[in-house]
């Protein structure tokens, strides 16, 4: 859970709906279901005061992870994995 405030989808505003359907728009096929349900709680839900920088962070993320680049998915992967694993995070 975050420990800022969010905004649940349900209260969002045009503008924050707007801003998330959007941003979904830029990601892989891989993430069009939410694995999580709690969307207040996931990371997308933790932008959802500043709709704009909500949109463009992670439209940003979907454009960097797009099928039509010269790496694959499993090597996006790998690369985020041991950035992770270099930075000591733990998810």
């Amino acid at each position: 859970m975050t420990w800022i405030k969010t905004i649940p989808i349900l209260e969002a505003d045009d503008k924050l709906r707007q801003a998330i359907e959007g941003e979904r728009d830029f990601y892989p096929k891989e993430y069009a279901e939410p694995i999580h349900s709690d969307f207040a709680a996931s990371i997308v839900g933790s932008h959802t005061l500043i709709p704009d920088a909500l949109f463009h962070a992670f439209a940003t993320f979907g454009s960097l992870m797009s099928p039509d680049l010269p790496l694959n998915r499993a090597q996006h992967e790998m690369i985020a994995t041991m950035v992770s694993v270099t930075n000591r995070c733990v998810y």
